[in-house]
C-alpha cells in the first residue's frame, strides 16, 4: 500500500476530494494531513475521515527535521499539497524527488509565483482579460510553481466572468481531475 500524505493550509475542499478519492482504495492510503493552520477547515475534513493530523508551524518546516521525521514515521511514500500556502524547503524536496506534486489554479508558467494563489490568481486572469484560464497539476521543486508540469486542463472565460465565477469553474476542474491524476502518477511509479 503507498502511503500519501496532504499537506493543506485552508478549507480543504480539494483535500477532502483526495480523501474521498483513496477512501477504501486497493493500492493508495491518505495516511496523514500535515497542516501549517491550526484553525485551517480542513483539520475538520480530515477529522471525518479519520485521517490523522500533524499541525507545524513555519519554523518547524524550514528550520528542523521534524517533518521530515514525522513523514518518515508515517512512511509516507507521496505527498500532494492542496491548498499549502508554504514554499516546500529543499530538504523534502531532496526526500521526495519527483514524488511531491501540486495543482495550481492556473495555466503555468501564466499566473504562477509568489503570492500567485487563490483569488488573487482569478483576479489578475479577468483583469487580463484572458480568453481562458484552467489549472495545473505539476511536480514540486524549490521555486513556486516551477516543477515539471503533469498535466493542464483549460475552461473559457466569458465577458462577464468576474474573479469569483471564475474561481467556481476553476475549482470544478481542481475536484474533477487532482485526485484522478494523483492517481495516476502515483501508479506509474514503484517505490
Amino acid at each position: 500500500m503507498k502511503q500519501l500524505a496532504v499537506f493543506a493550509s485552508g478549507n480543504g475542499t480539494n483535500a477532502e476530494k483526495i480523501f474521498e478519492q483513496f477512501r477504501n482504495h486497493a493500492t493508495i492510503e491518505v495516511a496523514v494531513l500535515f497542516t501549517n493552520n491550526s484553525k485551517a477547515g480542513v483539520i475538520d475534513r480530515a477529522n471525518r475521515f479519520k485521517i490523522p493530523i500533524e499541525i507545524f508551524d513555519k519554523p518547524t518546516l524550514t528550520k528542523t527535521d521534524k517533518v521530515l521525521n514525522k513523514l518518515r514515521e508515517y512512511q509516507v511514500d507521496w505527498i500532494a499539497l492542496a491548498g499549502f500556502m508554504l514554499l516546500v524547503p529543499p530538504s523534502l524536496v531532496e526526500a521526495f524527488p519527483n514524488r511531491i506534486i501540486n495543482i495550481h489554479p492556473a495555466l503555468l508558467p501564466a499566473y504562477g509565483g509568489k503570492g500567485m494563489y487563490g483569488m488573487n490568481v482569478h483576479r489578475a486572469v479577468v483583469e487580463s482579460k484572458e480568453p481562458a484560464t484552467g489549472i495545473t497539476i505539476h511536480y514540486v521543486n524549490e521555486q513556486y510553481d516551477d516543477g515539471a508540469v503533469i498535466f493542464q486542463a483549460s475552461c473559457p472565460i466569458n465577458s462577464e466572468d468576474t474573479a469569483e465565477t471564475v474561481a467556481q469553474k476553476v475549482h470544478q476542474l481542481e475536484y474533477q481531475y487532482y485526485p484522478q491524476i494523483i492517481e495516476e502518477t502515483m501508479g506509474k511509479y514503484e517505490i
